[in-house]
């Protein structure tokens, strides 16, 4: 009789221990995609034409500008400087330039183009866009060959 329980014994722990092992081989794995945070990078840029200076600094994550500034400070001349907000396509950066200057707050589009370490300010023919915004009239059409070539600089804490 002890035999026969014994077995009995056995064969139930076996068969048990099987159960659960099928049921957590049953068990649904389901995979979620991980987004990790991407920090900011930040990058600052400056072009100096003789008396004339401009300075850029940029905070990008992913392709958008989470943060920028501009400023412009020619020599003679009524400094302005500004925010930037905007957006990185491929090698080119458009933003909206948001500035004071002569105490009138305004806004601009701005456009540059990535050369290696710098960037050059694209010109081109200008409008208003009748909501406040002077906007270029034609993406396209813009020059490249003006003389703000901004260069990459280290960032000053």
């Amino acid at each position: 009789m002890k035999k026969v329980i014994l077995c009995s014994v056995i064969f139930v722990s076996v068969f048990v221990s099987c159960k659960k092992e099928n049921e957590m081989k049953e068990l649904p794995i389901t995979s979620k995609e991980i987004v990790v945070d991407q920090p900011a990078s930040e990058e600052c840029y400056s072009a100096i034409m003789k008396k004339d200076t401009v300075s850029m600094s940029l905070k990008v994550k992913g392709n958008q500008i989470a943060s920028g500034k501009l400023r412009y400070n020619y020599f003679e001349k009524d400094k302005n400087e500004g925010t930037l907000a905007g957006e990185i396509k491929g090698d080119t950066l458009f933003a909206k330039y948001t500035f004071m200057s002569e105490g009138v707050t305004s806004n601009r589009q701005v456009v540059f183009l990535k050369k290696g370490n710098t960037y050059v300010e694209g010109y081109g023919d200008i409008v208003d866009d009748n909501n406040g915004n002077v906007i270029f009239k034609d993406i396209k059409q813009l020059n490249f060959e003006g003389n703000i070539v901004l260069s990459k600089i280290e960032c000053k804490m």
